[in-house]
């Protein structure tokens, strides 16, 4: 009988992108999944997985990227564990990770401190699932200007503290709101 992994398992090449300058230039890459590989996760949205590149082991989120598909970011290690350099063709396989194995979120300096001021907001965090934290975090930090970010925080504290379990507006995929998306690629 195909265990778990292998029963979810999606097969996949991808083509290594370098994201336009920035202050960390070249010290990570992405890829864009096609379509047909991100269709066959769960979610639109966030999604973590675990699999190969080129045969080397990873586990790692994958972001929406607006267009009904996900992003992948690679670091520098991985992509050079996996013997491979921006503009390469790689190979994936990946599957979902079962939802109790899924890594607690790095939780935002300010999210973290205005929690830490409300206890009834503290204690709606500490009981929501992973995947809403993630949300949460996610409506926070696709905020484009810091006027609105700061505006999420409060109001996320002030819904958590209401008893509020999830983020009840926010398009996880990013397709409608345009408020997620895959960096930008250098030309080729």
């Amino acid at each position: 009988m195909a265990s778990r992994r292998e029963k979810y398992m999606i097969r996949f090449s991808a083509k290594l992108l370098r994201p336009v300058a920035t202050e960390e230039a070249g010290s990570w890459t992405f890829l864009i999944l096609p379509k047909s590989a991100s269709a066959k996760l769960p979610s639109r949205g966030m999604a973590t997985v675990e699999g190969t590149i080129n045969g080397v082991p990873f586990r790692a989120t994958l972001e929406p990227d607006g267009q009904r598909s996900h992003w992948l970011k690679v670091d520098r290690k991985l992509r050079e564990a996996a013997g491979a350099n921006p503009g390469d063709i790689v190979t994936l396989e990946i599957a979902p990770m079962a939802k109790e194995k899924e890594p607690e979120p790095r939780l935002p300096s300010d999210l973290r401190k205005a929690l830490a001021t409300a206890p009834k907001a503290r204690a709606t965090w500490s009981d929501i699932t992973t995947l809403a934290r993630r949300d949460w975090i996610h409506w926070i930090t696709s905020a484009k200007q810091p006027e609105t970010r700061t505006r999420r925080v409060h109001n996320a504290c002030e819904m958590l503290a209401a008893g509020k379990r999830r983020v009840c507006c926010f398009d996880r995929s990013g397709f409608y709101s345009k408020s997620l998306s895959a960096p930008k690629a250098e030309p080729e």
